[in-house]
């Protein structure tokens, strides 16, 4: 389990009232959720966490694939995802740079803590599990696919200066994001988020066409 899933773990024990109403698929998920935090993704088992929803295995594997299925419904429930919300606001031109500042931003201490831990485990378990993997190449993808068309919606309206790659673009925005779970992973020092926003503002910046600055 890495270090900043145990910090959390106190925050994910289900609520037994809250559960019942629940359905059997939530039900299942907010066990993940506590069994993943407390154990990582290697240690959790299946039939933990269908204990801890009161539930069966066959009920598991009636709704998901397995482990990897949870814990990307995990990661999705865990936490509210302001790219997400920004994605189904855009209007194709205006947000796109709302949007590649948020990719910077978002990870440097905004984010449920919660979220960015699950998500640790998943590319830790990447490495052995070729679903997890394949499950963070998808949703990458997903997520990459939607910034590239907003991207492009601002160059054909010359908010995006149109030399740039557009995919070059993508990859640097998710390196940084991606990059500030890893830091935060190993308790490395962050920098002050006013700074930091300062900057990621100044970077992206540099996407604006000249004329429009």
């Amino acid at each position: 389990m890495t270090e900043s899933a145990a910090s959390v773990v106190e925050t994910t024990h289900a609520d037994p009232g809250a559960a019942a109403g629940e359905d059997t698929a939530s039900r299942l998920v907010r066990a993940a959720i506590e069994v993943f935090a407390e154990r990582g993704y290697d240690g959790a088992g299946v039939s933990e966490i269908a204990r801890r929803a009161g539930l069966s295995t066959g009920a598991i594997y009636s709704r998901f694939s397995g482990k990897a299925e949870l814990l990307a419904e995990a990661i999705a429930a865990s936490g509210t995802d302001e790219l997400d919300r920004l994605f189904a606001q855009a209007d194709g031109t205006g947000r796109v740079v709302d949007v590649l500042a948020m990719v910077g931003n978002q990870l440097i201490g905004q984010g449920e803590a919660l979220n960015r831990a699950l998500l640790l485990e998943a590319f830790a378990a990447a490495r052995r599990d070729p679903e997890v993997a394949l499950w963070l190449q998808e949703a990458l993808a997903l997520r990459a696919s939607h910034l590239a068309h907003l991207i492009d919606q601002g160059k054909a309206a010359g908010l995006v200066a149109a030399d740039l790659d557009t995919a070059a673009i993508v990859h640097f925005a998710h390196a940084v994001g991606l990059g500030m779970v890893l830091f935060g992973a190993i308790g490395a020092t962050q920098p002050d988020a006013t700074e930091w926003q300062q900057l990621i503002g100044r970077v992206v910046g540099t996407v604006v066409p000249t004329e429009s600055t």
